[in-house]
């Protein structure tokens, strides 16, 4: 059955593979499947600043981070007070403000009035005051005394709250599988919350804190003088495929915070606060700076249930991304990390050039260039001057060339034949405008002008080479007795006719020049080279054929 009559239906087009041995391509090709890893990290932030108010019927007022700052606690955390610095009595007024925090100074002109920074306790009043016997600092206008105590009792004054508990209760739901868990399981009553351990029961819910330290690496006595910020992740694991009550919960700890106080700016965790009272009709108030432990809970779940629909979008999601390797492979291979040599036969291996036939492709020789031509044959401009569409280096017939070379070397005398000179064609004075060679014959059709050369230089058909491997007469017969044992008349010479020579002639003209010629093209002869076929093999009546059309195919140009 012909190719162009077999449905398309019936017929399946498959991907051209072409696989390489390289250690180099090789492994990178597995470095880049490799998988990507993902970072967690925690942020906590402090709050500082001074702000000056004026209150009607109570006059100025300075407010600090203790009056307008609570306790930093999120929905998914708690704090717990280990450590504490107390500062009583204290009331709005003027003080001189604590070397750590304020500004040293000798006189007035050192104190800018109204002035603060970041780190002050209050609004300077303009003045220089003494601190104690040897310091002098700028006074401020604020909550006297000021907070002059920077580092935390040792041991911590509220170290027994180690022994706490705390009872964590957790709900996660899984929406796409319509499945909802609590920690706290069914089984788990009143009395079984009341008794139960972690040390011998990793599902209770109930956590002492010193446990929770300890499992997170860390000294609770030690971490509780300065604070710190302590993580619990409760991960939720679940096949749903097996029974939900296989759904549980697991428990780990680790520590958020920088735990070296030399390694970090402000070590550990704390914040203040204030109870404000009045005595005698004056507001006082007590300070307290609290160090302690924040526990954040972290709650991280996954579910999975098998269905065909997600599996089939899973392998080719994950198909698609190998696709991603073979582009960047094949451009790796285009560049010039490898040579020429190796660039063009990955090409021709991995690509195969089809041209579309309705586009009647021709290829065209130049015996001054080294490669085929692709050309687009138009019926109203001369194939000298068709646009090239592709060019293919050319593909050598290895059979013909070791039959041209085994001619050349045999003697004409012992091919059949008597020697003969080898005939020139001489210029043809009306040689047409687009010839090159000055031996081309005009044409009525623009398809027929094409000459054997593209710029100006000798002629082909006036190769010895042309006579020999062309117009040789016992060659061409010696080839269409191979071909056909068993022709219909006597093989005798005087009885083959000049129409299968000529053929065959054709034949090897194209054998000759274009090797194997590309796929889905037909080849092109030159005008000057057809002329000298038909004068060494004339037709009868003196009438040739021009381009013809054979199943929508366009055959050899000089198929008469």
């Amino acid at each position: 059955m012909h190719r162009s009559m077999v449905c398309p239906l019936c017929t399946y087009d498959t991907t051209k593979l072409v696989r390489i041995h390289s250690v180099r391509l090789g492994s990178l090709k597995w470095t880049l499947n490799a998988t990507i890893l993902l970072f967690i990290c925690s942020v906590t932030a402090k709050v500082k600043g001074v702000a000056h108010m004026h209150l009607p019927g109570q006059g100025d007022v300075i407010w600090d981070v203790a009056d307008y700052s609570g306790p930093s606690q999120d929905k998914n955390s708690f704090f717990v007070v280990t450590n504490v610095i107390v500062t009583k009595k204290q009331k709005q007024g003027r003080c001189p403000e604590p070397p750590v925090s304020g500004r040293l100074c000798r006189h007035d002109d050192d104190c800018e009035r109204g002035s603060w920074d970041q780190h002050s306790n209050g609004i300077q009043t303009g003045s220089c005051v003494m601190f104690d016997m040897l310091t002098r600092t700028c006074e401020v206008n604020a909550w006297c005394p000021i907070e002059t105590k920077t580092s935390p009792p040792r041991p911590a004054l509220l170290a027994s709250a180690e022994n706490f508990t705390v009872l964590i209760k957790n709900n996660i739901r899984f929406p796409a599988f319509n499945v909802s868990r609590r920690n706290i399981l069914p089984e788990m009553n009143d009395s079984y919350l009341r008794i139960c351990q972690r040390a011998n029961d990793s599902l209770c819910p109930i956590f002492r804190l010193g446990d929770v330290v300890r499992e997170a690496g860390e000294n609770f006595s030690h971490m509780a003088m300065e604070g710190g910020v302590i993580g619990i992740q409760i991960k939720w694991d679940c096949n749903l495929d097996y029974l939900t009550r296989h759904c549980l919960p697991k428990y780990s700890f680790w520590r958020l915070d920088e735990k070296e106080s030399n390694k970090t700016l402000y070590p550990g965790f704390n914040f203040r606060f204030a109870k404000h009272n009045e005595v005698n009709g004056v507001e006082e108030r007590t300070l307290y700076k609290a160090f302690g432990i924040r526990f954040d809970i972290m709650v991280f779940g996954q579910a999975g249930k098998f269905s065909i629909i997600q599996l089939v979008v899973y392998i080719g999601s994950t198909l698609s991304y190998y696709a991603l390797t073979t582009v960047l492979m094949d451009w790796l291979i285009g560049t010039s990390c490898y040579s020429s040599d190796v660039r063009q036969g990955y090409s021709e291996k991995k690509v195969e050039s089809v041209v579309d036939k309705q586009k009647n492709i021709l290829c065209v020789s130049y015996v001054d260039e080294d490669d085929i031509r692709l050309v687009k044959m138009c019926h109203k401009r001369r194939l000298q001057d068709a646009k090239t569409v592709g060019v293919e280096p050319r593909k050598e017939d290895a059979g013909h060339v070791r039959a041209a070379v085994l001619s050349l070397l045999q003697p004409e005398a012992d091919q059949g034949g008597d020697p003969r000179p080898t005939i020139v064609p001489k210029p043809d004075p009306r040689r047409p405008s687009w010839c090159q060679c000055e031996r081309c014959t005009a044409s009525a059709l623009p398809q027929e002008e094409l000459c054997c050369r593209q710029s100006k230089g000798a002629c082909l058909s006036s190769s010895p080479l042309f006579d020999r491997l062309v117009l040789h007469r016992p060659l061409l017969e010696a080839l269409l007795l191979y071909r056909d044992p068993l022709p219909p008349l006597p093989a005798g010479r005087g009885q083959t006719t000049a129409a299968a020579l000529r053929h065959c002639a054709y034949q090897q003209y194209v054998t000759w020049r274009f090797g194997v010629p590309p796929a889905d093209s037909c080849p092109a002869i030159p005008r000057c080279c057809v002329t000298r076929i038909r004068e060494e093999f004339p037709s009868l009546d003196g009438h040739y054929s021009s381009f013809v059309h054979a199943n929508s195919v366009l055959m050899t140009t000089q198929s008469d």
